[in-house]
């Protein structure tokens, strides 16, 4: 009798082991997932911003078309690819390389840079691109967390037979230029 209470006792702690563990398992999952969403909204607010950069930047280069077509043509690429995170990290550093084209282009062209539309679209690009590298930095934290709780035992037990799997972080290139965030000030 004692043999089979202490039996059920065991069972009882180690169910209570796997539902703790798989529910911290799915907290961390969904958090994950809500620092990816926090990204793409900020990623979505960029691309919007980039068409009328480049309009404003149209009117004062008008000879400079490859430019502005590298920059329009990376921000597509850029809105379509709803890849893993390393596919988005890809283009993303093509589109942060097309915008510093752009803005080295824009060097060329005082009017432009005193231009207020343009000054406006800079700091607000500027702003855009701290947000996203803090929104970077938090969901590569909960990745860190999720995939680092995914592999410790004995939770990776509970996460393989739940079929929970390592995450991929949100990195840029290994390019150290694709590292750095875009520079738009003139000053």
């Amino acid at each position: 009798m004692t043999v089979l209470l202490g039996l059920g006792g065991l069972l009882i702690v180690i169910a209570g082991y796997v539902i703790v563990t798989y529910n911290g398992l799915v907290s961390l999952r969904q958090r994950a997932h809500q620092a990816w969403s926090d990204i793409d909204v900020q990623l979505k607010r960029r691309y919007d911003l980039i068409p009328n950069l480049v309009e404003t930047v149209k009117g004062y280069a008008k000879h400079e078309a490859q430019t502005l077509e590298n920059v329009v043509e990376a921000r597509n690429r850029a809105v379509a690819n709803e890849g893993t995170p390393a596919q988005q990290a890809q283009t993303e550093a093509m589109l942060s390389g097309a915008l510093r084209q752009l803005f080295a282009l824009a060097e060329a062209y005082p009017d432009l840079k005193a231009n207020q539309n343009f000054e406006s679209l800079q700091s607000e690009l500027s702003k855009l691109e701290e947000t996203i590298g803090r929104a970077r930095r938090y969901y590569n934290g909960s990745i860190q967390e999720l995939n680092t709780k995914v592999e410790q035992f004995p939770s990776n037990v509970v996460a393989k037979q739940f079929g929970f799997g390592m995450a991929e972080y949100f990195e840029l290139d290994d390019d150290p230029a694709a590292r750095e965030p875009v520079k738009v000030s003139f000053g």
